[in-house]
């Protein structure tokens, strides 16, 4: 397999006045394409600045971030946006729907800033929703929803530009253990089709669902297997 991310030497130091506070340590990782990763640590061990960097939200203070072979360091915000856009799906714990719209709608949002022809953006987004099982809540508002539906919506909006990459940030955390196991189900499944996963979570039996758990303390990698 081809590495899909490869981190090397990556740092974050945050500037708090005149204090440095370093989040991310010399963080050397790769993830293959089509690997199953959790990413794993308490509050404050790095995981969630790390994940930011991988889904090209934050930029490191220093070390090389190469995506699919491409260094990403050397790019500028609008070239990051669009990679964002072409290559990583996110889905959040709080599910980022926005509430006047409805599951179909807010689907085809990553469609438009792809400048992707409305009877496409149609198609694709129904196909979607059809692959996480909501065929028959495309026309929903989320405050007609249960959150597993919302979380469903919200990883049919990641898959909808067909990533080779989905950061998955705390997916079941706003949701009841049996919801939340059909969600990782579903991740699961994604990722049998070929998708590269990464989980951040600081949930162990969600990462026990993945393949390789990464654990993160104060900034540095202690444990990947």
């Amino acid at each position: 397999m081809a590495s899909m991310i490869s981190l090397k030497d990556i740092t974050k130091t945050y500037h708090l006045g005149t204090i440095d506070v370093p989040v991310l340590k010399r963080i050397n990782l790769s993830i293959e394409e089509g690997e199953y990763v959790a990413i794993m640590g308490a509050s404050g061990s790095g995981k969630s600045t790390l994940m930011n960097i991988i889904g090209c939200l934050d930029r490191p203070s220093s070390g090389q971030y190469f995506l699919a072979g491409q260094d990403l360091t050397k790019l500028d915000d609008d070239e990051l946006a669009d990679i964002r856009n072409q290559y990583i799906g996110f889905v959040f714990q709080q599910f980022n729907l926005l509430p006047k719209l409805t599951s179909l709608s807010n689907v085809m949002l990553p469609m438009i800033y792809a400048d992707v022809d409305k009877s496409q953006r149609i198609e694709q987004a129904t196909a979607a929703l059809v692959q996480v099982g909501l065929s028959d809540r495309l026309q929903n508002s989320p405050n007609q929803l249960s959150g597993g539906q919302q979380q469903r919506v919200a990883i049919a909006r990641a898959l909808v530009n067909h990533p080779a990459l989905v950061l998955a940030d705390e997916p079941t955390g706003a949701l009841d253990s049996t919801t939340s196991k059909e969600i990782m189900n579903l991740l699961t499944e994604l990722n049998q089709k070929g998708t590269t996963i990464v989980v951040v979570t600081h949930d162990a039996s969600v990462a026990a669902r993945t393949k390789r758990t990464i654990r993160m303390v104060d900034g540095v990698i202690v444990e990947s297997k």
